[in-house]
């Protein structure tokens, strides 16, 4: 069957002209440099029905062959010994294995360092970047959420969801995480044979599954997209909380998000290096995905309202505080329309806490050592992964 050919459909689109022309789209071309146009269209479009081939050969010589648990142990036990040409094992894990063992040229470590440090030395602005702008954003895209819904991840709930991204990104974003065999390689890989699993199983027995509109399952495009969100739009959600950063910072965190992406199995050709490369990737992709529906308020709210679940804070006042202050800012990270398409409550005061943050940070700049910031950012955010892992583990949130 011929690939359908993709055009950017909503390129005259109100949703898509405001925010490239006005809204955030505008603020990340001025911060990037980028020249947005569609002359490259045709080379990216090809990947909207694009998967990990490799990935899913895999999942079916492993997963689908034997109990889960067991496929998980292998699978495991090859990760963190490494698999040689001479082993004795399926032809698609020597290939998979071949492929993410296989350093590329042009790797640079000092690069992931610098790229960690800054996660690491933004704090909680890292996170309250990560959920209120970069996933909560990407609820407005209605097509790239439909493995979500497709997968029941709604039923799961937003706690687990968020316990699982918190978790990749954390292990991803330490110290020589990368390494092979070390923790961020390991999540890499669970994860794209995660992506795997749920592409199989949506092909399988999603029979509403839209592929020429909604393109294949967990695509390379739409993966594309979600690696830009861990990088451009993240430096761009704390440049807006009144961070800063230094070029090789910046040049580190693209650095790190493009080898997590090769590890994940994305064709190199789609892993931005610099902001005005990601931009320009991300204005063709933009051009392809319609706002807002009734699924993507679905997720938003159900973001939202996980401060009220979790337990992690004792009191119901403090969860109820929480909320609040998630929604001053994703109303402060994100345009007023996604807002208002994601129906997110209107609500006081909604600049007061952002701002604050702001002024916090430009204090924290002039008299807080860069070293120090790390170390304590570092450990804040293990703490949150470890209240999250902790509530996580408890039968109610399976």
């Amino acid at each position: 069957m011929d690939k359908p050919i993709i055009q950017p459909r909503f390129k005259d689109s109100p949703h898509f002209r405001n925010f490239w022309e006005k809204g955030n789209g505008k603020q990340l071309i001025d911060f990037s440099g980028a020249e947005v146009s569609f002359n490259n269209f045709d080379q990216f479009s090809p990947y909207f029905y694009h998967v990990d081939e490799m990935g899913d050969q895999v999942v079916k010589d492993v997963y689908l062959a034997k109990k889960f648990h067991e496929a998980s142990r292998e699978i495991e036990a090859y990760i963190r010994n490494g698999v040689s040409e001479a082993d004795n094992v399926p032809e698609s894990i020597k290939k998979l294995f071949t492929q993410t063992q296989k350093i590329p040229d042009w790797l640079d470590y000092n690069l992931l360092k610098n790229g960690a440090e800054l996660c690491m030395r933004s704090n909680l602005d890292s996170l309250i970047s990560l959920r209120d702008y970069c996933l909560m954003g990407g609820y407005d895209y209605a097509y790239l959420n439909k493995p979500l819904v497709a997968t029941e991840a709604l039923k799961k709930g937003a706690v687990k969801r968020l316990s699982e991204t918190l978790d990749f990104w954390v292990n991803a974003t330490r110290y020589d995480a990368l390494e092979l065999h070390a923790k961020g390689y390991e999540f890499a890989i669970k994860t794209r044979l995660i992506h795997s699993y749920a592409r199989l199983s949506i092909k399988k027995y999603y029979k509403e599954w839209d592929t020429e509109n909604w393109g294949e399952p967990i695509n390379s495009w739409d993966m594309m997209a979600t690696y830009i969100g861990f990088s451009l739009v993240f430096l761009h959600s704390l440049q807006k909380l009144g961070n800063t950063f230094s070029a090789e910072e910046e040049e580190g965190i693209f650095h790190l998000w493009k080898y997590v992406g090769y590890l994940l199995g994305i064709p190199e050709q789609l892993l931005p290096d610099n902001k005005k490369q990601a931009t320009e990737y991300f204005y063709l992709w933009t051009s392809v995905q319609p706002p807002s529906d009734k699924d993507s308020i679905l997720l938003a709210h159900s973001l939202l309202n996980e401060s009220l679940e979790n337990p992690i804070l004792k009191f119901k006042f403090e969860r109820k505080n929480l909320r609040y202050l998630h929604i001053c800012c994703t109303w402060f990270l994100l345009d007023d329309e996604v807002c208002k398409r994601l129906e997110i409550p209107d609500v006081p005061a909604k600049n007061l806490f952002p701002k604050t943050k702001m002024v916090i940070n430009k204090v924290y700049d002039k008299f807080v050592s860069r070293e120090a910031r790390i170390k304590k950012g570092n450990k804040d955010q293990m703490k949150v992964l470890e209240d999250y892992l902790r509530i996580t583990k408890n039968s109610n949130f399976h």
